[in-house]
């Protein structure tokens, strides 16, 4: 199994907003693609804005290519969450999950 890690910042407003959009639309589109597992979405307040990590699971590499192209590491960011954002990060970071075994 490969983890797929990505954080946001937003302002106070906006945060709550992007986890809404993440129920209503990211999670929804993600469960249809073949290989898919399950998301995880942290949150914390950091200063005056919220940090927002983004964790989801799939069974490949192969499977992630799927959803984000041959340059799996860039993010896949709809304009209308990236409005939500103060700051994100442009690429993301895959890891092999190791405990619990997959």
């Amino acid at each position: 199994m490969v983890a797929r890690y990505w954080s946001a910042r937003a302002r106070p407003d906006t945060g709550d907003r992007y986890l809404r959009h993440f129920t209503d639309h990211v999670l929804p589109s993600l469960q249809q693609i073949d290989g898919f597992v399950s998301a995880t979405v942290l949150r914390r307040t950091v200063g005056r804005s919220i940090e927002i990590v983004v964790t989801t699971y799939w069974r490949s590499l192969d499977d992630i290519r799927r959803f984000a192209g041959d340059d799996i590491e860039i993010a896949v960011v709809t304009d209308e969450a990236a409005s939500l954002f103060v700051d994100y990060d442009r690429r993301v970071r895959h890891y092999e999950v190791v405990h619990p075994e997959p």
